[in-house]
């Protein structure tokens, strides 16, 4: 079963008089991890290194470490302990020693899962995707409802006519916010079933 973190938590060590401080946090869209990694990256720092995983969708950067040294390994921590929508970000402060292509992977990947697995967790939930349109003025409300449900917004559309949105929510909440909805809108917004499910 896969699991996200209940809030963010930090890791702190040094390697070779290299200062390593790993962030983590949970997110809930791709826009979420981009703010914490630009909120979070100290510019006085060597490196900003970062990866992220939501559902089937991740990146990685390495942030000028030599390729592959850094954000996979940050990767593959989250994915070794099934963490899913969660950001890592892992700043360096180079202390005048190389460590090597080897030592780097082992550090940022290291800062990662020590990070990761002292943090508190909670399992994730079955989620369903749907699809739905809503006007402008609707989407705050749509936006509220889906959260209050725990759900995730997957995708958003703005179109000519108001906005498509692709959610991801728990099988059980579906006619719930279905009803929801209907009130809302006077029964004009209808979930639909993904055309990739």
């Amino acid at each position: 079963m896969p699991f996200t973190l209940l809030g963010p938590c930090e890791f702190r060590e040094e390697i070779r008089k290299s200062r390593f401080i790993t962030l983590a946090a949970p997110i809930n869209s791709p826009a979420d991890a981009q703010a914490f990694i630009e909120q979070h990256s100290d510019l006085d720092a060597t490196h900003n290194c970062w990866a992220w995983k939501l559902g089937a969708q991740y990146r990685s950067n390495d942030d000028g470490e030599p390729g592959g040294t850094a954000g996979r390994p940050i990767l593959a921590a989250i994915e070794a302990q099934d963490f899913d929508q969660v950001v890592v970000l892992v700043i360096r402060w180079y202390g005048g020693i190389q460590l090597g292509t080897g030592g780097l992977a082992r550090a940022y990947g290291g800062g990662a899962n020590k990070c990761l697995q002292q943090a508190e967790r909670r399992p994730l939930i079955n989620r369903v995707t749907r699809e739905l349109e809503c006007s402008f003025s609707e989407l705050a409300l749509v936006k509220l409802r889906v959260a209050e449900i725990n759900g995730l917004i997957q995708a958003e559309n703005f179109t000519s006519n108001g906005v498509e949105l692709s959610i991801a929510i728990g099988p059980e909440q579906v006619e719930v916010l279905q009803r929801q909805l209907a009130d809302l809108s006077r029964g004009r917004i209808i979930l639909h079933e993904s055309t990739a499910d």
